[in-house]
């Protein structure tokens, strides 16, 4: 695929049927933990995308054997010292092995390309020093993340911020602790690694917010990854925008922390159908059927804006389409992203045709009365998020939109250019 490229979309509405690629966020956590373990594991559909090679290529670093579905690994007490840990544009790949890396026996220094090295991992530092954890960062609070495994201790862990992989970084380190973690947070996170550490009998709820890890030896996985709820995205996005238009997305991650865009699109006006599936280690999964409606602007905020953090920047063309005024707030997260996507998110509901103005933590959409004809382009600036937005502001803005960069997009979804073009066969 070329670095650039068009989009001239029909416009005309649309069914259709697409799976999504594997989850990423389960796929990393799936890796992860199955690296942890001693002896084979079976990992399927994890997907084959950028971040996700990074994770692969970091644990296969550390001695793990990988072979397409299953990964061997001699388990964390026996992973090899590899000195620099490269986690290429993979802010999770980051976290969660310097997590898993504090409890070990190894040690590690890990960097990233250059968008990664700018991105916050002081915040990892405090909540691991509460278990023994040896972890340092650069004076800036950015990487590279200087890790040592050491003999940790059991801790009660309060966490400032809604942060999943923070929060996944305390557990996997907690699994080698003596004596059990209990770690707490402001809600808004995703639950996906509580739900399967408590599947794996390694942890258990307390509240809804704090939870205990017991720690133990991680058994080997057999699991199948669901379809990734952020891909799917852009695919309900698609029909949303489009009059008439209808897509079914089957067998999605629908963790109650992932599924705020849904919640966002109903609000919209969108008709929303959910069908629960078999659950994968006790966190759901279902088949997700969006039809378009008319589209009215709304306010997005509080847990609502934390449950849809990833889909804010194609919210942001969704709000271009609609009648009325759309604004974000609780969204200060979006600056400190692949790019900074309250930036970002500003520049694609304008692509679409609308006004928008950043706010200090979030973004105004308002939309524009009447066609736009002439063509545009955007550079996607090394964000995968915004170079699958920018193909989906074409169906809005009704021209011709170039992407410079398109090739972000194989990051979250190699091919997703294709899928987009595809729907109308």
């Amino acid at each position: 695929m070329d670095s650039d490229r068009d989009f001239e979309l029909p416009g005309t509405p649309f069914d259709a049927t697409i799976a999504p690629p594997g989850d990423k966020s389960l796929g990393h956590r799936a890796l992860i933990l199955a690296a942890m373990a001693e002896g084979e594991s079976v990992v399927t559909n994890a997907p084959r995308a950028g971040d996700m090679n990074s994770t692969r290529a970091a644990t296969a670093a550390l001695g793990v054997e990988q072979a397409a579905d299953r990964v061997h690994s001699p388990g964390i007490a026996d992973w090899g010292s590899p000195g620099m840990l490269d986690c290429g544009n993979s802010g999770t790949t980051m976290r969660l092995l310097t997590g898993a890396i504090a409890g070990s026996r190894t040690s590690a220094t890990l960097i990233g390309d250059g968008s990664l090295m700018r991105r916050p991992m002081a915040r990892l530092v405090d909540p691991l020093g509460d278990l023994g954890a040896k972890v340092s960062v650069a004076p800036s609070g950015t990487a590279p993340i200087e890790v040592t495994g050491a003999p940790l201790r059991g801790a009660d862990v309060s966490l400032p911020m809604a942060s999943a992989q923070v929060r996944t970084a305390v557990a996997l380190a907690a699994l080698s602790a003596a004596g059990a973690t209990e770690i707490d947070s402001p809600p808004g996170f995703r639950d996906h690694t509580e739900r399967w550490l408590a599947h794996l009998g390694l942890g258990e709820t307390i509240t809804p917010t704090r939870f205990r890890v017991l720690p133990g030896a991680v058994p080997p996985l057999n699991l199948t990854v669901p379809g990734d709820t952020s891909s799917a995205a852009f695919m309900w996005a698609a029909a949303a925008v489009s009059p008439g238009s209808r897509i079914v997305t089957p067998n999605v991650s629908l963790n109650p922390g992932r599924t705020g865009f849904l919640e966002i699109l109903r609000q919209m006006g969108c008709e929303v159908t959910v069908s629960s599936g078999e659950p994968v280690m006790g966190d759901p999964v279902g088949t997700v059927t969006v039809e378009a409606a008319d589209l009215r602007g709304i306010e997005v905020g509080g847990d609502l804006a934390v449950q849809a953090l990833d889909e804010l920047p194609i919210l942001a063309v969704v709000a271009a389409a609609a009648t009325g005024p759309t604004a974000v707030s609780n969204a200060a997260e979006l600056r400190v992203k692949e790019s900074d996507r309250i930036a970002s998110s500003v520049a694609l509901a304008e692509l679409a045709g609308a006004k928008a103005e950043a706010t200090a933590d979030g973004f105004a959409v308002e939309p524009m009365v009447g066609a736009t004809t002439n063509a545009a382009t955007i550079d996607a600036r090394g964000d995968h998020r915004v170079a699958m937005a920018a193909a989906i502001a074409c169906l809005v803005r009704g021209t011709r939109i170039g992407v410079s960069g398109f090739r972000a997009a194989d990051v979250s979804w190699p091919g997703f250019g294709d899928v987009v073009e595809g729907l109308w066969s």
